[in-house]
């Protein structure tokens, strides 16, 4: 094999794995975002359910509120029963306290529904916050492996960039030239091999020349249809 043709396939190596590096460096704010976005939502549960929860609070104490006011008419009704020494006045106001005892029954009932209710809303808070904790955590923790991450990556790409330089200063520029804009423009690969008179690139047939040119090893020879230079894996 020629060898700058050796020196492309290590180059292409080098390039595959800059471009491989720099997409995972490129990932690593979306990461961060993703995760950011799961403790936003996380955050926004335990507020959800910490509203609901005091909602129901405010409701239970306005009817306890109402029960209270109703229970101050009874008293106040009662007192004036006392007072009274009409019969049609004191039946009136024993038919108000009646309807008054009724109406706080039912709210009484309707405060037990709600102190159900905020025992259960209680524990969904307290799941909440102990889910939003270990979101926290857990984010904390991969956003600092990603940051480490990145890092390493950065490392990786900067010796790989260098090595890079060093490979190009062994090849002639117009070939590089051509190198670059094939990989450019293929987007995997620029320098493939050829396989029973087929690139394995495009996958198609190529010449019987043109085989001969590749296996002889003499020059760098593309394939006729999509332009990538080939080479023969012996």
């Amino acid at each position: 094999m020629q060898p700058e043709l050796e020196q492309l396939l290590i180059l292409q190596d080098r390039d595959q794995k800059i471009k491989k590096i720099r997409a995972e460096i490129k990932s690593v704010p979306l990461q961060q975002a993703q995760l950011e976005g799961r403790l936003v939502s996380s955050a926004a549960n335990l507020e959800a359910a910490k509203l609901r929860a005091r909602e129901v609070e405010v409701h239970r104490k306005k009817l306890e509120l109402d029960a209270g006011t109703r229970t101050e008419s009874i008293n106040r009704l009662k007192t004036q029963q006392y007072e009274t020494r009409k019969n049609d006045e004191f039946r009136a106001m024993g038919n108000e306290i009646e309807r008054y005892e009724k109406e706080i029954l039912v709210i009484e009932d309707q405060e037990l529904e709600l102190m159900d209710q905020v025992d259960k809303l209680k524990v969904a808070v307290a799941a909440e916050e102990k889910k939003a904790s270990e979101a926290r955590e857990s984010v904390a923790r991969q956003v600092s492996d990603l940051e480490e991450k990145a890092k390493v990556l950065e490392i990786r790409l900067e010796e790989l960039s260098k090595d890079r330089a060093e490979i190009v200063g062994r090849i002639e520029e117009d070939i590089i030239d051509r190198f670059e804009r094939l990989f450019a423009s293929k987007g995997d690969a620029a320098v493939v091999p050829l396989n029973h008179e087929i690139c394995t690139g495009c996958h198609m047939k190529i010449t019987a020349q043109t085989v001969h040119r590749v296996k002889s090893g003499r020059e760098i020879v593309s394939c006729e249809q999509c332009g990538r230079i080939l080479y023969f894996a012996e």
